[in-house]
């Protein structure tokens, strides 16, 4: 994808057997756990392009999360500082050819961001 488009989207779920059961009856999302991604089941939309996952709800992640795919994720958080937001979470890897972070918007929205190539089956 594109630098700026929205590769994805996380859901903070308690309970991920009803939280699957909910999204597969109310959006007919295909929902399953990856090899490699076990407690974390990752939801497709019939579109086959719009996805994410049912992630564990915890401290700091109450609600969902879009992230945006990018070039570069340093060079995107040396703007986020700059532009005034704040890093909540640097640069972590996801695979050896994917890496996520995510940041606060000086309005308090949680981002975000994705740079490279996830195999998932």
């Amino acid at each position: 994808m594109p630098h700026g488009d929205i590769t994805h989207i996380d859901i903070p779920v308690s309970d991920s057997k009803r939280a699957t059961s909910f999204y597969q009856t109310l959006f007919g999302w295909q929902i399953a756990e990856i090899p490699g991604f076990e407690g974390y089941p990752m939801w497709q939309a019939p579109n086959k392009i719009s996805g994410g996952g049912l992630a564990p709800r915890g401290e700091g992640f109450t609600q969902p999360r879009s992230y945006v795919e990018v070039d570069s994720i340093e060079d995107t958080l040396a703007l986020v500082t700059e532009q005034g937001g704040t890093v909540t979470m640097d640069k972590s890897p996801i695979s050896e050819t994917s890496w996520w972070a995510a940041f606060e918007d000086p309005d308090g929205n949680h981002i975000g961001l994705y740079e490279g190539t996830t195999d998932a089956g």
